[in-house]
């Protein structure tokens, strides 16, 4: 069991995604956030201090590049890992012109979602 105050927040307006990650990252100790819009992406960040992000690419309104890139300009957010997923196939050059340190493409299996968070973890 991972102690119970890593923190993550996923950015996605599917809400099957958002239960089946909450329901999976909870069970593994992680306190969860979700949201379905990137609408005041810093504040909402800021509130919660995550120790990582996940984030889809087609997140209202501004979508997920943008709203990775406006994280990785503040000062207080840049650090945080931001996982990029989506379902699209150019998803690595989306991934790399975000600015997010890794993305998992969708459909993801669950080992490979906690795969990639721990290596963004361990970097």
């Amino acid at each position: 069991m991972r102690d119970s105050n890593k923190k993550i927040i996923i950015f996605d307006d599917d809400e099957d995604i958002l239960s089946i990650c909450s329901y999976i990252l909870e069970e593994q100790g992680w306190e969860v956030f979700t949201f379905t819009d990137c609408n005041n992406i810093t504040e909402k960040v800021s509130r919660v201090l995550p120790d990582v992000i996940l984030m889809d690419n087609w997140i209202p309104d501004a979508g997920g590049i943008i709203a990775t890139q406006t994280l990785k300009k503040s000062e207080e957010l840049k650090n945080i890992p931001v996982i990029y997923f989506s379902a699209n196939s150019d998803i690595q050059i989306l991934a790399s012109n975000a600015g997010a340190q890794t993305y998992l493409a969708k459909p993801f299996d669950l080992e490979e979602l906690e795969k990639v968070i721990s290596k963004v973890l361990i970097s």
